[in-house]
């Protein structure tokens, strides 16, 4: 296949660009708040202290990963806390960012599935700091970041055994009970397919800024294809590494899994294609392998038809047609880079990172057309 100039210019300069920026395996930590983030500490002092919440001395730092909610550090003289809040300049867009929702799953979610922070406080007052919020735990650990290059990455075997856990927890997560979880009206099953495909694609629509043809290609191609649903299920819609937190003292185990915002009652299977839509294989192409969204050709890691074997041998169950949630998956992340990248050409945001992602949305367009035609998820470039 024919890979646009754009993208092989792109990976020949990135040789130069990425020198000296790639994340280290380390602790996650703050850093200084990116400009025009910041918050507003007076009015979030008196809120926080209103609500018997110490905040004498507060610090205000971020963490700067992430695309889409923002998180701030928040540390007192006594506590620890996570600030989430949505990003700046999302009333441009259509969906997303609930914020009460968010606060809401965490809360439920709890008792029936230990790997989620708990939550102390939301509030809707966007007098405070602009938009609403809420507060909840600081979970410390280890994160593997995008683009982790394999001198910096943990052991060949602790990367197999997180692999091996990132599929476990999804599929623990899969079974739990809804009911008990109270968390019945968090989403409804029937239609859930059609309504996340036309969703997806209108939300592209929306935020579309260059004519991909590929991306067209593909909506009426996942419209035209729909299974199914096979059971209801919570569903994370973000799963991959960058939002598991690893234990500090091993690192093989998942302490904590984060960003609930996309969280829904839906199809377990179209989870994991969103999954598999991060994972990128050792033998892709390499132009399209620049905007890897999780670090999965580091060695241990298995294929994305080894991700699928897996999940099928933990849950007990055969995907049929796995090709149709690989290319939803793959859809669907190229819309929310999509959609980033219109804040960011709209000004509604500084970040530098959003810059290129109009070239990540060509990318992950390539991959899914290459699925489709080759009708496979691993070798699609052989």
């Amino acid at each position: 296949m024919r890979v646009p100039l754009k993208l092989k210019f792109y990976n020949f300069i990135s040789k130069f660009i990425q020198q000296g920026k790639t994340p280290n395996f380390s602790m996650d930590a703050p850093k200084k708040i990116r400009k025009g983030e910041e918050l507003s500490v007076d009015k979030l002092k008196k809120y926080l202290s209103n609500n018997k919440i110490d905040a004498d001395d507060l610090l205000i730092e971020q963490f700067p990963s992430g695309y889409s909610n923002l998180t701030y550090f928040l540390k007192s003289s006594t506590q620890e806390f996570v600030l989430r809040r949505p990003p700046f300049g999302v009333k441009s867009l259509q969906g997303g960012h609930d914020m009460f929702r968010e606060y809401n799953v965490l809360k439920n979610l709890k008792s029936q599935f230990a790997k989620v922070p708990d939550v102390y406080l939301y509030c809707d007052d966007s007098e405070i700091i602009g938009a609403p919020f809420y507060l909840m735990e600081r979970v410390e650990g280890y994160i593997i970041r995008p683009n982790l290059q394999q001198k910096d990455a943990p052991k060949k075997e602790i990367v197999q055994n997180v692999s091996k856990s990132l599929v476990s927890s999804l599929v623990e997560l899969h079974n739990i009970d809804i009911e008990q979880a109270n968390l019945n009206d968090l989403g409804n099953i029937n239609g859930y397919i059609k309504r996340q495909v036309e969703g997806w694609i209108k939300r592209y629509n929306h935020s579309k800024s260059d004519v991909l043809k590929d991306m067209d290609f593909i909506a009426s191609w996942l419209i035209e294809n729909q299974p199914l649903e096979v059971k209801a299920s919570i569903v994370h819609n973000d799963f991959k590494y960058d939002n598991l937190v690893l234990n500090k003292d091993d690192h093989s185990k998942i302490t904590a899994i984060l960003d609930w915002e996309m969280a829904t009652i839906g199809d377990p299977f179209m989870d994991l294609g969103t999954s598999l839509g991060y994972w990128v294989d050792k033998n892709d192409l390499p132009e399209l392998k620049l905007f890897q969204l999780s670090a999965t050709t580091l060695d241990g890691n298995p294929t994305r038809e080894g991700i699928l074997e897996l999940y099928e041998h933990k849950s007990g169950k055969s995907i049929i047609n796995p090709v149709f949630y690989y290319v939803f998956g793959l859809f669907k992340i190229a819309v929310i880079a999509q959609q980033i990248y219109f804040r960011y050409k709209k000004g509604y945001t500084k970040d530098r990172r959003f810059s290129l992602l109009n070239l990540a949305v060509m990318s992950l367009s390539i991959m899914a057309k290459q699925a489709i035609t080759k009708n496979r998820l691993s070798d699609l470039f052989e």
